[in-house]
């Protein structure tokens, strides 16, 4: 396994130097940070969950109050009570299922949300790192914020301020 990572890594080495290709590193969590209209929005985004989550908490403390009075009751109950009971639980447990699904789902109004708050950001930050590139002619710009595993890094690579001047913020 190890013969096999150096070789690789030396191969890759060697691809490199002989191209020799400039590439480049931004920090997007560091960009994103610097611009005012991304906080704004995440702010935006952060009392809408709390707003919703809040709403689908009720919901679930209603279903809990509901399951709670049903079990002191239960002896009482007749079947036929018994049966309608547990429907009006499952119904009202479900209705706050669904409703947490629809603010908080795969394609739930906070993904929609976040999509209308964050996509514009992300495509003026895109096109600003595409302006950067041509103008110092890299070839690849590598994001040192996400899961990558970047060891080291040279500051000189770091062309994240560049990125903020561009769009007009700078440090």
């Amino acid at each position: 396994m190890k013969k096999l990572f150096i070789s690789l890594f030396l191969l890759a080495g060697i691809a490199f130097t002989g191209n020799a290709q400039k590439f480049a590193m931004v920090d997007m969590e560091y960009i994103m940070k610097n611009i005012p209209s991304y906080e704004t929005a995440n702010d935006q985004l952060n009392q809408i969950s709390k707003k919703w989550q809040s709403e689908v908490d009720i919901q679930m403390q209603e279903v809990q109050k509901m399951y709670k009075n049903y079990q002191t009751e239960l002896v009482f109950l007749s079947e036929d009570m018994k049966v309608k009971r547990e429907e009006e639980i499952v119904a009202k447990e479900k209705a706050a299922q669904e409703l947490k699904r629809t603010y908080f789902g795969p394609e739930g109004e906070l993904f929609k949300k976040r999509q209308s708050l964050m996509k514009p950001i992300q495509d003026e930050i895109y096109t600003a790192i595409q302006e950067v590139t041509k103008e110092k002619d890299l070839e690849l710009v590598f994001d040192k914020s996400s899961a990558m595993s970047v060891i080291f890094s040279s500051p000189k690579l770091d062309i994240s301020d560049v990125v903020l001047q561009k769009l007009g913020y700078s440090k």
